[in-house]
């Protein structure tokens, strides 16, 4: 039985991985580079890739690049995804959670400051018993730290909990820690690896709810 939910936040709750790159796109720009799209794509899901698109820009560079311009890339981040409206049916599998009285968390590999910004910015913060970020573990996603975290922190047993994906990195964590995953890629991680998820989703909007935690439940 799924007694309670956990979600990803980048590029699940709101396409901020697509903000992120194109201010990185912009600054590497200035610096008359191109990053490379397959480098990027190992970021996504976690904090502890062996790419730093900073150290890269600046090997290619062969200079440091200015602590103001990190800070306008930050901000440019900022004001891009600030726009962004939640994904389709991320709302709607909230409240039918809520209907049902299931707990709710978030796991993500971003810090503390990013996502609990942009909860708040929807409005959603209250709406989360849990939040964990990078800064409640010792290791971010693929390991599965994060998602035992928020099982704990929910009081739920791991295989009783959903998780909600769309990255590999996302979906390896939540499979290692023992709990049934959907994925629902988006534009940068549709070309990923996600056969350990239980389901694939082009978009929550897709699925009712309630049956799907029902199904998910009986598969368990």
């Amino acid at each position: 039985m799924i007694r309670a939910l956990v979600f990803d936040f980048d590029g699940l709750m709101v396409d901020t991985e697509a903000t992120s790159l194109q201010s990185w796109q912009e600054l590497y720009a200035a610096h008359g580079q191109e990053l490379p799209l397959g480098l990027w794509l190992t970021l996504i899901g976690t904090w502890d890739a062996a790419f730093n698109p900073s150290v890269h820009l600046e090997e290619l560079v062969g200079r440091p690049i200015a602590a103001e311009e990190h800070a306008h890339r930050y901000s440019r981040e900022l004001e891009l995804s600030r726009r962004l409206p939640l994904m389709p049916g991320v709302l709607s599998h909230i409240e039918a959670a809520e209907n049902r009285g299931m707990p709710l968390a978030v796991a993500s590999s971003s810090s503390r400051v990013w996502v609990e910004g942009h909860l708040g910015n929807h409005g959603l913060r209250d709406r989360f018993a849990c939040v964990l970020t990078r800064d409640d573990v010792s290791l971010t996603k693929p390991d599965p730290e994060l998602y035992l975290a928020a099982a704990a922190c929910l009081r739920v047993a791991p295989h009783e909990v959903l998780a909600y994906e769309d990255s590999a990195h996302g979906v390896t964590a939540a499979k290692d820690a023992g709990m049934p995953c959907v994925a629902v890629p988006g534009p940068l991680t549709a070309g990923s690896d996600l056969s350990r998820a239980d389901r694939v989703l082009a978009s929550l909007a897709d699925v009712d709810p309630v049956q799907l935690w029902d199904e998910l439940g009986r598969e368990a």
